[in-house]
């Protein structure tokens, strides 16, 4: 039992280590970047490393209780430490993949605006767009669809380790955790894009929100909160561009 809450603490340490070094490299990283809106994201190379650590300082913290589940029920195995690495690695496998598909997205409108005199005169209502959709979505069934999955972190390990194929079982409840964490968390993340995703104080507040809606008891009565300021936020564009 000693040796299991030994086994227990250092994982809780080493994942609050490795989150608080992915922020290390983040901010790093993004020192001298345009912090505004329409922030340059580079290369697909390039972005891709600022996201995975960006992600991994934002949102691995959102998982700690289910690692720590996790951690709960395979604490006695040899290769405990080695199936949590799997679980965090399908996690951000999964967010690595929406990062990217957004990037795709955004070098889409980034081509159209480029030939278009809209897109030149009006480029500020897309991140109205944007943002007046985060609001929205803040009261839509499948972001609760996806939280209740992430608020029973039990349940959730439970059906889905049998400890059968460990490698295989670790490996897809990071990969399912991930899809519904992309689920409940896409819109906030896509603000990034409005705000310039260098914003390291933006990136704290929608760390700190998500986090909230995800694990604390009074997350779920923050989605009239955040949509009506996501809204004003996106009125507040309009009208400034009017």
């Amino acid at each position: 039992m000693g040796w299991g809450i030994i086994a227990r603490n250092r994982t809780t340490l080493l994942l609050v280590a490795a989150a608080i070094g992915a922020w290390a490299v983040t901010v790093d990283r993004m020192r001298g970047m345009d912090a505004g809106p329409g922030t340059d994201l580079g290369g697909l190379g390039f972005y891709a490393g600022i996201w995975v650590t960006m992600t991994a300082a934002m949102m691995l913290p959102t998982t700690f209780p289910l690692l720590a589940m996790f951690r709960r029920i395979t604490g006695a195995r040899p290769d405990a430490g080695a199936l949590a690495t799997r679980v965090v690695a399908g996690f951000l496998a999964v967010w690595l993949a929406f990062g990217i598909a957004a990037h795709l997205v955004d070098a889409g409108i980034r081509w159209a605006a480029a030939g278009s005199g809209w897109f030149v005169a009006h480029g500020a209502f897309v991140g109205a767009a944007v943002l007046a959709g985060a609001g929205l979505f803040q009261w839509s069934a499948l972001k609760y669809r996806c939280l209740d999955e992430c608020r029973t972190p039990f349940g959730f390990v439970a059906s889905r380790w049998h400890g059968v194929s460990p490698a295989r079982e670790a490996l897809r409840i990071g990969i399912d955790h991930g899809i519904f964490c992309v689920g409940c968390c896409w819109a906030l993340m896509l603000t990034m894009f409005v705000v310039g995703i260098g914003s390291v104080g933006w990136m704290l507040a929608l760390a700190a929100l998500m986090a909230a809606e995800k694990n604390l008891p009074f997350g779920r009565h923050l989605r009239t909160p955040v949509g009506l300021a996501l809204l004003a936020g996106s009125a507040a564009i309009v009208l400034a561009n009017l």
